[in-house]
């Protein structure tokens, strides 16, 4: 895990005002072998000039590389290109998004302490609060993501610490208005923590809207190429030190050559996006009065329940599209199985499109009742569009369900 990472230090910052541009020529300054590309700094640990370098190193008097468990070159460019594209202070490197989910729970979360968390989220995390936590008592109260702030007033409670949301929700694609929660956290004095992984950098920077800490699992649209796992924790300084505090004892670091292929992917982020984009909305619309469909979800449709809230904080929709099918389970496995192009797969984000059956899979864990309390009916598919030709995509979809 590596330390915090400054504010960035490339050349011509000032120049740096566009998205793509920061994505692109934000990196760590050249070594003496004047390389284009950063290197991979693929070392365990790193040596110092004397006894006294060595001491202030491990003392931080002094900032430089000491053990690769605590920090390592190819992880700093890669959190100083994340805050530079985000907006955020600085930021930790994890191994999976998991392990950044898990260092902020449990760096800002003690014993007797509540956390109020949107009830649609990733099916690990639901694991963590409902299984887990409770063994060290922290409690917690999920809440619909539609519900209006003044319907949460009556969920917080006197151990309440922080407020922790994704959107869009995984997988029902759901949007949570982040202007309306910051005024609530802030009300409340909670730690108001976003997970922003459908989203990405490129189109919604939680920051803006008053976010103290935005989580990342960098193995999906980060790398966007389904090739190595990651995690990031981004946010304000004073916590990301604490943060690094406990990732540094409890050790989920990140290897160097995932940060580097991360770094090397953000540099594609943008075009990437506006293609996952384009092409998820083509599909949404497409599907969206098939017969055999109950109904589709995608944040820029119209008919998304929260689509004026989407087109406020987000640049584009996103590459998630989901749909239920009437005939329920039996028709949602018979779709998977009938698919010919399309990967079956729990991953998302990637440049090939994926289709999952988030109750069977991603969400077995929850109970039927908790499933259909985040819209998640047997019927339900995500699709993660990826960057083929959407008509190729498209037909596959059309097949498999006719089939």
């Amino acid at each position: 895990m590596d330390k915090p990472a400054n504010s960035c230090t490339a050349i011509q910052v000032y120049l740096m005002k566009k998205f793509e541009t920061k994505a692109i020529r934000t990196q760590s300054e050249r070594t003496q072998n004047k390389e284009h590309a950063v290197p991979v700094y693929l070392t365990s640990s790193f040596v110092f000039e004397d006894a006294e370098d060595m001491r202030a190193v491990f003392e931080e008097e002094k900032e430089d590389n000491a053990y690769s468990r605590y920090s390592k070159p190819n992880l700093k460019d890669l959190v100083e290109k994340m805050c530079a594209i985000e907006g955020n202070e600085t930021g930790i490197n994890a191994a999976y998004g998991m392990s950044g989910i898990f260092t902020t729970f449990a760096t800002f979360l003690n014993a007797g302490d509540h956390i109020l968390s949107c009830a649609s989220i990733f099916g690990s995390t639901h694991s963590l609060l409902v299984k887990y936590f409770p063994k060290w008592n922290i409690s917690h109260t999920f809440f619909d993501a539609q519900a209006s702030t003044a319907s949460l007033e009556k969920l917080v409670q006197p151990n309440t610490k922080m407020l922790f949301v994704e959107t869009p929700t995984n997988p029902a694609v759901d949007i949570i208005d982040l202007a309306a929660l910051e005024k609530f956290a802030k009300a409340h004095n909670l730690l108001f923590v976003v997970d922003n992984c459908f989203a990405t950098p490129y189109l919604q920077k939680p920051i803006q809207y008053g976010a103290d800490l935005v989580l990342h699992s960098a193995t999906k649209y980060t790398d966007g190429q389904g090739r190595v796992l990651g995690g990031l924790i981004l946010g304000r300084e004073e916590l990301i030190r604490e943060a690094y505090l406990f990732a540094r004892v409890a050790g989920p670091a990140m290897s160097p050559f995932n940060a580097w292929v991360l770094s090397k992917s953000l540099e594609t982020l943008a075009v990437r996006m506006e293609r996952h984009c384009a092409n998820a909305l083509y599909i949404a619309e497409q599907l969206s009065n098939h017969k055999a469909i109950d109904l589709v979800k995608y944040p820029f449709l119209p008919s998304h329940p929260q689509h004026e809230i989407a087109k406020k904080q987000m640049r584009l929709g996103g590459g998630i599209v989901t749909f239920s099918l009437k005939e329920g389970l039996a028709k949602g496995r018979s779709f998977l199985n009938n698919l010919k192009m399309l990967s079956l797969s729990p991953n998302l984000g990637d440049t090939r499109t994926i289709a999952t059956h988030p109750a069977s899979t991603t969400h077995a864990k929850l109970s039927e009742e908790e499933r259909l309390q985040v819209g998640i009916t047997e019927g339900m598919v995500r699709i993660s569009v990826g960057l083929e030709h959407q008509e190729d995509i498209l037909e596959d979809i059309l097949q498999a369900i006719e089939a």
